[in-house]
């Protein structure tokens, strides 16, 4: 019976109505040298993970913007080359062009081209044909443009 008198003299001080029965569960620091927990403002999150995206992928196109516009001159380069080649090969010479050696291109007032080994500097004051372009034969007999009239 001592017992059962001290377990009714004691009374909890803390009102029923302000405990939690699972406090691991409250949006918020439950005790006083608990953690602090802010809620989180989604739309800011959101928007600072739209906002990276966005850099990232404009970082990422601009990348390939470049690789396409270095295609593209490489591209042309390659055209211009194929063109020069077809000019040289209709042109009209009188020698064989040799791999690793620079020639001149020239074109008549008649349209036909002559390849030379006079550069548009040698001819003095008045060239007698249209410098079209400085090249050298490559080894797969291709030419490599050194210079081209603009």
């Amino acid at each position: 019976m001592a017992k059962e008198k001290e377990e009714e003299k004691f009374v909890n001080p803390i009102d029923p109505e302000k405990i939690a029965e699972n406090p691991h569960l409250l949006p918020y620091a439950h005790t006083v040298g608990g953690a602090v927990i802010k809620p989180i403002d989604k739309g800011r999150v959101k928007g600072r993970a739209v906002s990276a995206m966005y850099e990232q992928t404009d970082i990422q196109l601009d990348q390939i913007k470049k690789q396409i516009e270095l295609l593209a001159q490489q591209a042309k380069k390659i055209h211009d080359r194929v063109h020069i080649s077809e000019s040289i090969y209709e042109a009209e010479m009188n020698f064989e062009p040799l791999i690793g050696f620079t020639y001149h291109l020239y074109k008549r007032s008649n349209g036909q081209y002559v390849l030379s080994l006079i550069g548009p500097n040698e001819w003095g004051s008045q060239p007698p044909y249209e410098f079209e372009a400085t090249v050298r034969m490559m080894a797969d007999h291709t030419w490599d443009i050194i210079d081209q009239d603009a």
